[in-house]
């Protein structure tokens, strides 16, 4: 079955075999199933499988054959029937055929065959399987690899072209073979086909491995720490002289890939380069699958033990003795000493992962820096929460990457529900999430960019006057010092105005969010209106949900001549919906007014400012009555009963 994200190794191999009519694909799976080819061979065979047993490390092989027939056959736009092309579409690999007494058959593997393979995005290794070659006589008379040349430097796909006969038996297992390795041990991974280099990612595992190999961290492996490495990978101790050997190789390929203490990282590369190099594709993957990795060359699910999924309205937060591990880091990384991360630092730090994981949009402009570009420790630390806020599980791999060894288990810590926080009027939540509408123009983004250029010693996000509108969610993430000392992560997320419908289409989304911001234009009644209307409709959502949020207004571009009629309608609003009165605010003059501490503040308090919109009030108003009538129902009932009573009591009194 195909691999996924962090995939291991597989628990199955499928094969289609395709190719022109009267190649040979029925007899050649007929060959390797029965070992040998009957009479009569079947148009197209069934699904066959392969024993378990068939192969050493027992990984069953599933052969699709296909019956070649073609759609709208002799016109311009030819192609293959729906049925095969479903099953390529599901192929773990492919073996294309042809006939070396069809000289056709080999020129529709470039006419037909292989550009139909690309127009339905196949991405599985390819085996050329020439069959019937023992009707040349000598059937490796001809020298395939040269006389594939043409075709394999067009098609990079194609992962090896072999020669068979299903009558004589020759090389028919090995071309399943090659099928299953390719694969088992893909090679694409791994090396670049059009430059011949070893891939990044291929380095960079291997960097990491030798890193968590090199125990005395002297920047070279010593006998013992090697003989280590290979016990684990291949179950078998090397003796000192195999040691001795395998050195010698590695310094006649590189002088500095051994010195005095062991063999260097660019010595371990390159016997790896030399292994893959020399077709042990097996040893490769292996070492690369003891330490963790998937065909993808991440580290595969299983080693990342993530929290079960959690209610819409918890988080995950990391553990403070991960915060610590991540200073600690900072502080090594930081070479100049002087409190930030320069991009080659943040390379040298991330160069045990796969690449570096902030390259990403959402990631790269969302935390403090400064003028110069680098990361300051609090920028750094919040991309962590940031990262473990949207992807736990990558923030959990990172971490692994980049060599936090503690309990994998209790890197993550999960906060409380939100409606237990609300019950206590309390929150024990340390990283906050901030949802952030508002009208367009209104100065959402000016306000992200003033919550991280406005704590740094230099000014490096200067208020533009150009409009550049967001068109996607937009993060900014900070720490904002509290009163007493305390610190916590804030993260402001942008919501386009275009953007809300989506957000609130989803009822559990907003139980996600600890606070909302609803940021209006002032100056501009419109903008009001319309953030208004975003107010009442995330309030409405919150009342059917269940999941209500506090709400603060924000009247942004306080510098300007306000709209008298806004600011009327809006304290009128701030107070019939329960909330606090609008915060003004000017990010061009940078009176923010502590804005950011308050935002923390209301979602410290997760019971306030909650808003009401009129249909909830008289929702309220209907249980009140309710409530006050079933208590005055209730109590003359009880009256009425006690008055019966004493009217019994009494009549048996006057009878005695």
């Amino acid at each position: 079955m195909p691999g996924g994200p962090g995939s291991s190794a597989r628990s199955s191999v499928r094969v289609v075999v395709v190719g022109d009519p009267g190649t040979g694909k029925s007899s050649l799976i007929s060959a390797v199933t029965f070992g040998t080819v009957p009479k009569k061979v079947p148009p197209v065979h069934p699904p066959t499988r392969l024993p378990p047993g068939f192969y050493r490390d027992r990984v069953p092989v599933t052969i699709i054959d296909t019956s070649s027939r073609l759609e709208n056959k002799g016109k311009n736009n030819e192609k293959l029937n729906n049925a095969d092309a479903e099953e390529l579409k599901k192929a773990d690999a492919v073996i294309l055929t042809y006939a070396c007494d069809q000289p056709m058959s080999l020129s529709s593997l470039t006419s037909f065959w292989l550009p139909q393979l690309r127009s339905l995005q196949v991405k599985v290794p390819i085996i050329v399987a020439e069959c019937k070659s023992d009707l040349r006589g000598d059937p490796f008379a001809v020298n395939l690899k040269e006389m594939m040349e043409p075709i394999t430097g067009q098609f990079r796909e194609i992962d090896i072209c072999l020669q068979c006969s299903a009558i004589k038996m020759i090389q028919v297992h090995y071309i399943f073979y090659s099928a299953r390795k390719a694969v088992l041990h893909p090679v694409d991974p791994l090396l670049d086909r059009d430059s011949l280099h070893l891939k990044p990612r291929f380095v960079r595992a291997f960097k990491r491995i030798f890193f968590l190999c090199d125990r005395d961290k002297d920047d070279a492996l010593s006998d013992a720490e090697f003989n280590d490495f290979w016990v684990k990978c291949c179950k078998a101790p090397l003796k000192p002289t195999e040691i001795a050997a395998v050195k010698r190789v590695v310094q006649e390929k590189r002088q500095d890939g051994v010195n005095g203490r062991g063999v260097t990282f660019k010595g371990f590369i390159t016997l790896q380069a030399l292994i893959f190099g020399n077709g042990h594709l097996e040893t490769t993957w292996g070492v690369l699958r003891k330490f963790g990795y998937g065909d993808d060359l991440e580290l595969r699910d299983e080693c990342l033990p993530v929290p079960p999924k959690l209610a819409p309205d918890q988080s995950v937060e990391l553990a403070s003795e991960v915060v610590e591990f991540l200073c600690g880091i900072f502080g090594t990384y930081d070479k100049d000493n002087d409190g930030a991360l320069s991009p080659t630092e943040l390379e040298h730090l991330f160069s045990t992962a796969p690449e570096s994981p902030w390259d990403e949009a959402r990631y790269r402009d969302a935390v403090e820096k400064t003028s110069l570009g680098n990361l300051t420790l609090k920028g750094f630390l919040s991309e962590w929460a940031l990262m473990t806020l949207l992807e736990p599980r990558r923030t959990l791999a990172y971490l692994i990457y980049i060599g936090y060894s503690g309990d994998a288990a209790k890197v993550f810590h999960v906060t409380r529900r939100k409606s237990a926080d609300r019950k206590e009027q309390l929150t024990e939540r340390n990283v906050f999430r901030c949802f952030v509408f508002g009208s367009k123009i209104a100065g959402k983004s000016a306000l992200l960019d003033s919550f991280l250029g406005s704590v740094i010693e230099f000014d490096y996000r200067p208020f533009s006057e150009y409009y550049y509108p967001t068109t996607s969610d937009r993060y900014a993430a900070n720490v904002v010092d509290q009163l007493g000392g305390t610190k916590k992560t804030l993260i402001l997320q942008e919501i386009p105005e275009d953007g809300v419908k989506e957000v609130l289409s989803y009822e559990e989304y907003m139980a996600t969010c600890d606070v909302a911001l609803f940021v209006y234009d002032s100056s501009v009644e419109h903008s009001w209106k319309r953030t208004k209307e975003l107010l009442e409709e995330v309030a409405r959502q919150g009342e059917v949900s269940g999941h209500g949020v506090p709400c603060l207004l924000i009247a942004a571009k306080d510098d300007l001549d306000p709209c008298q009629t806004t600011v009327q309608d809006s304290a009128m609003v701030s107070q019939e919906m329960g909330i606090k009165p609008p915060i003004r605010v000017s990010m061009k003059v940078r009176d923010s007014k502590n804005l950011f501490s308050r935002i923390v503040r209301a979602a410290e308090h997760p019971h306030l400012n909650i808003p009401e919109t009129e249909v909830e009030k008289g929702r309220k108003r209907y249980r009140h009555l309710v409530n006050n009538s079933l208590m005055f129902v209730s109590g003359s009932a009880v009256t009425i009963v006690g008055l019966a009573a004493y009217r019994a009591y009494a009549a048996r009194r006057n009878s005695n």
